[in-house]
């Protein structure tokens, strides 16, 4: 199983939430650069990097800290938070993000991400299904749409989508286990789907037990920084 690192970005600190609450932010570090170069260090190859701000304001805002990241390390970045528009896609490949998350667009303009798939083609563009009791949250998590996580999967899998990265946000942030319940059942009715599991992992043990349900990736957040897992436990289970 792939293990992605998270660094989530608020005014270019990497920080964490929980439950997408800006309300209940915590700073680890005031340089991600030195945060993602430990990553490296230890032998990851990948990097999911979170703009914030940019989910919050609806365009893409930590673009330089990005670019620093992609020009410093040999990571694989897939960039998320306030792509909204081909500007913001514009300057998140041109800032070094090998891929892109796009949720909240993929939601309300969905010819734009059609076109945005045709365009960059599906390798580089990865659906963000973040998921809140059965259907959809977008901007940020601060807002529930009517389109269930089935309809969505269902409707971009047929366009060629083969990269999802889902996010059950009761979970996110609060160290109290994955969804893995929820990955069996996704991949039990899109058993090619490139699924990553994002939310909830508090432990080694949590990343085993999505690597025994078949879970292709999973993301490291907030239990590395509280110090639940560590960067050699990371570095293990990436490089076996």
């Amino acid at each position: 199983m792939e293990i992605i690192p998270a660094i989530d970005l608020i005014d270019g600190k990497c920080v964490r939430l929980s439950k997408g609450d800006y309300n209940a932010q915590k700073t680890y570090s005031d340089n991600p650069l030195d945060v993602a170069l430990m990553f490296q260090d230890a032998g990851l190859k990948r990097l999911h990097l979170v703009d914030l701000d940019g989910a919050r304001s609806k365009h893409v805002v930590n673009h330089r800290t990005l670019e620093n990241i992609a020009s410093h390390t040999d990571l694989v970045i897939d960039f998320g938070g306030g792509v909204k528009s081909d500007e913001d896609l514009k300057i998140a490949f041109s800032s070094g993000a090998a891929m892109v998350t796009v949720g909240s667009t993929a939601v309300s303009q969905p010819e734009l991400m059609y076109e945005w798939i045709d365009r960059f083609g599906p390798g580089r563009m990865i659906l963000g299904a973040d998921v809140r009791d059965g259907y959809i949250s977008v901007n940020g998590w601060k807002e529930d749409s009517k389109l269930t996580l089935n309809d969505f999967l269902n409707q971009y899998t047929a366009k060629g989508i083969t990269r999802v990265l889902c996010t059950d946000i009761n979970r996110d942030g609060m160290l109290q286990g994955p969804a893995t319940g929820l990955y069996r059942s996704i991949l039990k009715d899109f058993p090619t789907l490139g699924l990553i599991a994002s939310g909830g992992v508090s432990c080694v043990e949590d990343l085993t037990g999505l690597m025994e349900a078949g879970l292709p990736s999973a993301i490291v957040g907030k239990a590395y920084y509280e110090g639940r897992i560590t960067l050699e436990q990371l570095s293990q289970l990436a490089n076996g």
